[in-house]
């Protein structure tokens, strides 16, 4: 039989076809995930909490966030913030001129965005899209000013993965519009948590829109939205207290996930030090002027992927978990957030088991240094920030010889991916060298890297020129945030990336050599990683060289450390000298217009003929004793309809009857860690939802019910589509004691 052939067209053309799904598929499974050392998984988080024994006239909630720092010290960061409906004017509230401390804010709002049909951002896993929620989402900020209101300081944490430089600048624009010069971009930080479960879809640049399967205005706005309600909550509820500073380490619940990196570096620097990886956790306690407890937040290095890349339920992760404790016993009685005041393999035997196993040992280190904390912050606040071209920053090696940052670029063995989560094609970690097949389609798609990008990334085989590629808007920013922020003997430095544990450590010891030169003896450097924008990850020189996951991932070269140690040593001077006015504003980034829209189209939901919206399909069982699960299943609409219509608060309520008052009582939501939302999707506009309660053994017998809160979007014959609120409810059940 004669062999088929080929013409040199169809060749090229089946080539072409091949190289175009190739890269599809590569740019889809890109993974930006864990930082530079896992750290058992994360980075610096922040977790804050507060609670108001005598509630203002709004309503006062704990909150409890985490938030990575790239030093691999993240921050569980856990404050207490009153929710209330969003502030339509801006009192100033009184300040006092003659106290000792500070005037202190806290606030928590809602900030949660899609659960479904929008893909989780962190893994960057194709098709791990969100089918429900575990827990909701907050954005959590602390205010602190001078008693003459002289200068004052914001540290937001939010539970998503990382803030992106699109969302700074839209919450900054909306700050100015609202309160004019208060509250600007040098005395602003904005860090996410680095939970892996959060929504995607709120980014500019070209790598991370693709990542993110497209830009969700609705997801974007609900985030911005409740960013600036926490802050507007914080700002209406200021009042003199203290702040106390604590620090102790945290054991057993870290690993460092590229340990051939980390040896990679100098044998007499890393005697320096216990472990591969950073245990300290740092905590700040705020209370009112009679000792009552206004907020948390803390700093410990960890990466928030408990919950593994097989997850598709919203949630905060091992760092939000740890808050959701602080918050519930600073807030007994009340519910969550409506209160007065990864492949890698965890320590449990599934996801959520090790997340909890986590979150609570960060949740216990934390409660008792803050019991404990003494030492009182006392001094001025201050603020230093710059824009910095990174793609340029001339890095002196030493009195005579210098060197540049590169522009972006990612290595091959970032395809590859980490053990927290792996890449999807045959891509290996330690690729000091390209490989021919996947440079000619990359170069056939698009176009050649320059001698000069690959030049100045060596020893990293250049995979994607993301620099070098603007279509159909830049890649990756060429515009990074520097900024530090301190308040008396604490820096807060906040990191536009994350950094590996050694990368942290070089950094926070040159930024206090650097304030102790000048005068600022014993100052306390933390590390916030993912503020402001997200830029990937930062190792030192030698980890480099290595080219594993995290140095694959250093888009800036080689030097990219070096240069953010020189930025950040010079806003440390610039604060220790007084001489912030002097400091350049630097480039202004962009903020970009037509975004792609998600693949993900929009549709009218539908209920099976003979039922409605919010049906009962499957009853719960008539009785359950406690640690069973009641499980009810509903005829349900996209869950992505109620980030546009916020009718209902939450998608689930638990009740139990009380006798005595013959009514109804909400024991928990879908805030609470104990319930599960599941959303199933089917065929043309139908679909189901599930809701699980995980009976706690602190549930009181007695009879229950499950109610179902959602909205379905309709749409008639050449009229605009709209989003209609329905409701269900489960026949009563009993629970029981063994």
């Amino acid at each position: 039989m004669a062999k088929r052939t080929f013409s040199n067209l169809e060749t090229f053309l089946i080539f072409l076809l091949v190289m175009m799904t190739a890269i599809t598929v590569a740019l889809l499974s890109l993974l930006f995930i864990t930082s530079g050392t896992i750290e058992n998984h994360k980075d610096s988080g922040g977790h804050l909490f507060s609670t108001t024994p005598n509630p203002p006239a709004t309503q006062g909630s704990t909150v409890t966030q985490s938030s990575t720092a790239t030093q691999r010290s993240t921050a569980t960061q856990s404050s207490t913030a009153t929710q209330t409906s969003p502030v339509t004017s801006t009192p100033e509230p009184p300040l006092f001129q003659n106290f000792s401390g500070y005037y202190i804010g806290v606030g928590r709002a809602d900030c949660t965005g899609q659960v479904a049909d929008i893909n989780l951002m962190g893994y960057s896993k194709s098709g791990q899209n969100a089918q429900g929620i575990l827990t909701r989402l907050y954005s959590r900020a602390f205010i602190m000013a001078e008693p003459d209101g002289s200068n004052r300081t914001v540290f937001v944490s939010i539970d998503i993965g990382m803030v992106s430089q699109r969302l700074r600048l839209e919450v900054l624009n909306r700050l100015q519009s609202k309160y004019g010069s208060l509250y600007r971009r040098d005395n602003v930080i904005l860090s996410g948590t680095h939970t892996h479960s959060g929504p995607a879809g709120y980014f500019q640049y070209t790598v991370f829109v693709i990542a993110s399967e497209g830009f969700s205005n609705r997801t974007f706005q609900h985030m911005v939205t409740g960013i600036l309600k926490s802050i507007d909550i914080a700002h209406t509820n200021m009042k003199p207290g203290k702040i106390f500073i604590n620090k102790g380490n945290v054991d057993g619940v870290q690993i460092n996930r590229s340990p051939y990196s980390y040896l990679q570096n100098p044998q007499s620097e890393r005697a320096r030090y216990s472990s591969n990886t950073d245990k300290e956790m740092v905590v700040l306690k705020m209370v009112d002027l009679n000792g009552d407890d206004l907020g948390l937040i803390s700093w410990f290095a960890i990466h928030p992927v408990s919950m593994n890349n097989s997850n598709h339920l919203v949630n905060s992760d091992n760092v939000g978990y740890a808050s959701y404790l602080l918050e519930q016993e600073k807030n007994k009685g009340y519910l969550p957030g409506q209160s007065n005041m990864c492949i890698a393999k965890g320590p449990g035997q599934d996801m959520f088991d090790s997340t909890q196993i986590i979150g609570r040992a960060m949740y216990q280190r934390a409660k008792e240094l803050y019991a404990s904390a003494s030492q009182e912050v006392t001094g001025p606040l201050a603020s230093a920030h710059q824009w910095v071209d990174m793609t340029n920053v001339t890095v002196w090696l030493n009195s005579t010889h210098t060197a540049k940052t590169c522009k972006p670029a990612l290595g091959y063995s970032f395809a590859a991916g980490t053990i927290d989560g792996v890449g999807g094609l045959n891509f290996t970690q330690g690729k000091t060298e390209g490989d021919p097949f996947w440079d000619t389609i990359r170069d056939q798609i698009l176009g050649t890297p320059s001698e000069e990008i690959k030049e100045c990334h060596k020893p990293k085989p250049i995979l994607l020129h993301t620099g070098e590629l603007s279509k159909p808007h830049p890649w990756h920013p060429d515009i990074v945030d520097v900024q530090i922020i301190t308040l008396g003997s604490l820096a807060i430095t906040a990191i536009p990336g994350e950094f590996t544990t050694m990368s942290g450590r070089r950094l926070r010891e040159a930024v206090q050599a650097e304030f102790a030169s000048h005068g600022m003896q014993n100052m306390t450097v933390v590390i916030s990683g993912l503020c402001n924008v997200y830029t990937h990850y930062i190792t030192t020189y030698e980890e480099y060289q290595a080219q594993r996951y995290e140095a694959a991932s250093t888009i800036y070269g080689p030097h990219t450390l070096s240069a953010y140690i020189q930025l950040f040593r010079n806003l440390a001077k610039a604060i220790a000298t007084d001489t912030v006015a002097n400091l350049s504003r630097g480039p202004e980034p962009p903020f970009f217009q037509q975004l792609m829209v998600p693949l993900i189209p929009n549709i009218v939901d539908r209920a099976p003929i003979g039922r409605t919206f919010g049906d009962v399909l499957q009853p719960a069982k008539p009785e359950y004793r406690v640690g069973e699960v009641a499980e009810v299943i509903f005829v349900g609409a996209n869950p992505k309809n109620s980030a546009q219509n916020e009718t209902h608060q939450t998608f689930l309520t638990v009740e139990k009857y009380e006798a005595t008052s013959t009514s109804w009582q909400i024991v928990c939501n879908d805030a609470s860690w104990e319930t599960r939302f599941y959303w199933h999707k089917g065929l043309l506009g139908l679909s189901n939802a599930t809701v699980e309660w995980h009976i706690p053994d602190t549930a009181q017998p007695g009879i229950y019910r499950i109610r179902y809160f959602g909205h379905n979007r309709k749409q008639d014959i050449l009229k605009p589509a709209v989003i209609l609120s329905f409701e269900g409810t489960s026949p009563a059940f009993e629970v029981v004691t063994t």
